[in-house]
């Protein structure tokens, strides 16, 4: 009985200097605290939740059990795509797969078991000319104050190693296609943090220098040829890194019925025209964007690779009608580009996108609850990754129910390479897939004749998400 006395009086100690403190605090954040007190009692599951969580990755707390192996890697609609590729630590995910979904044409052409183009040959030309398109842009903003956001956005991008496909198309049309063997990897092409650090200090640099020139009262003219001059640097630097683009080479083959061809001799552009007998400016962008206005035109600045090039131009459509589409391009055989933001609900062991992947709630006893487009206005997601779409189940409806993905992280990852995405997860996290006209309705066709919106390139829905 005297200890249960003791008990209380020490409790109602506790309670008047807490009260005091909450005083000397003010009323209304003794208010707060005051309920914070009334509520934040450590109970034992508390303990273990703050053991648990404060002594391990939160990646693997997060895992639902429930949902693992719950879903399926089978697929009923499943195209003939051979050779993982891998594009280690780089952002080069869209040229990968940019080159992983014509590649079928040049597997077709020689009878090949699996192929792959060099993607070090076409990242150099791409390094290279958005060097030149940024140190353009710094001529063509010269009379702009450094404050100025353009001039701001220019100087924070001057070069990156992350694309998408118009990117791609523009680099291979000008400077064409070579395999792998003509110019493999190098550390660099593989590791590309430490090259892109130099180029942009380098870019930075002769940015400022042309910038001082015009202030010195030098002519456009005069800055675009001491621009050449700089470009030289850049090649040199480029070269270093990834070693020199071949002009020509000589290529032979092994097809699957193992009859080695003879060798010939191709320039780069040769080697594209007799690989690639499709026009590559007929395959669409479309994007769901629930920001804004479906069945629109819109047009991003900068959002390109070289100045003669076009930048992106999307179609913004319901994803109901992007899958449509995808689907009747399966169907028919034909791979896509596509891209998402694949580090929401992935789990990378088993090679799934599926929104039961990762309970927070669970995990925090909070809610969680933005849709994709308070996701998008807040800048918590957008595309961070680009894979090929290659397969799809449907039910008996003949409505998808689960997409198959052609990865580009190496034959370790996932399901041997492939990653499968549930239909649900396709709403939520697919952002552009990149589709041949052939497969799009007349009507959405006819929104590609409209004036485009204009749309800057730091637009929330375009910026880098780090959450991958």
């Amino acid at each position: 009985m005297k200890s249960r006395n003791l008990l209380s009086l020490l409790v109602l100690i506790a309670v008047l200097i807490t009260t005091s403190i909450v005083q000397a605090a003010g009323e209304q954040n003794g208010s707060i605290l005051t309920s914070l007190l009334n509520k934040m009692r450590e109970t034992a599951i508390d303990k273990g939740k703050i053991n648990a969580i404060s002594n391990n990755e939160i990646k693997k707390l997060l895992v639902n059990r429930s949902n693992v192996g719950k879903t399926d890697h089978y697929f009923s609609v499943r195209l003939d795509v051979k050779g993982i590729t891998d594009q280690k630590s780089t952002g080069r995910c869209w040229l990968f797969t940019s080159l992983n979904v014509i590649r079928q044409k040049a597997r077709k052409k020689f009878n090949l078991e699996s192929f792959e183009f060099s993607e070090n040959y076409s990242f150099f030309w791409d390094q290279l000319e958005k060097s030149n398109l940024f140190l353009e842009g710094i001529i063509e903003t010269r009379n702009r104050d450094y404050k100025d956001r353009k001039v701001e956005w220019l100087f924070r991008n001057p070069v990156s190693d992350g694309g998408v496909w118009n990117m791609a198309v523009a680099v291979i049309e000008k400077y064409g296609l070579v395999p792998l063997s003509a110019m493999p990897e190098t550390y660099h092409s593989s590791n590309t943090k430490d090259m892109r650090k130099v180029l942009r200090m380098k870019l930075r640099e002769d940015g400022i220098r042309l910038r001082q020139m015009h202030e010195q009262g030098k002519t456009a003219e005069t800055l675009r040829e001491s621009k050449e001059e700089m470009l030289i640097d850049i090649y040199k630097l480029l070269v270093y890194h990834l070693g020199e683009p071949p002009a020509e080479f000589t290529w032979r083959y092994k097809d699957k019925d193992d009859k080695i061809s003879k060798a010939e001799k191709y320039t780069p552009v040769e080697f594209f025209k007799e690989t690639i007998d499709i026009d590559l400016k007929d395959y669409i962008m479309l994007m769901n964007d629930p920001t804004r206005p479906y069945h629109k035109l819109y047009e991003i600045e900068y959002d390109r690779d070289m100045i003669e090039s076009f930048n992106w131009i999307y179609i913004n459509l319901p994803t109901e009608d992007l899958k449509e589409f995808a689907k009747a391009s399966l169907l028919d055989g034909e791979p896509m580009y596509f891209s998402c933001d694949v580090g929401k609900q992935l789990n990378r062991k088993e090679g799934l996108l599926s929104l039961g992947n990762n309970d927070y709630e669970a995990l925090y006893g909070i809610k969680f609850g933005m849709d994709k487009r308070e996701r998008i206005l807040a800048s918590a997601s957008g595309s961070t990754h680009g894979m090929a779409l290659v397969g799809m189940e449907r039910a008996k409806n003949g409505k998808p129910t689960k997409w198959l993905l052609e990865n580009t992280w190496g034959k370790e990852e996932g399901q041997k390479g492939f990653t499968t995405m549930t239909d649900q997860w396709f709403d939520e996290y697919m952002f552009r897939i990149v589709i041949h006209r052939k497969y799009i309705s007349s009507d959405v066709l006819k929104i590609l004749k409209e004036e485009p919106i204009d749309l800057h390139p730091w637009d929330p829905m375009f910026l880098p998400v780090e959450d991958k």
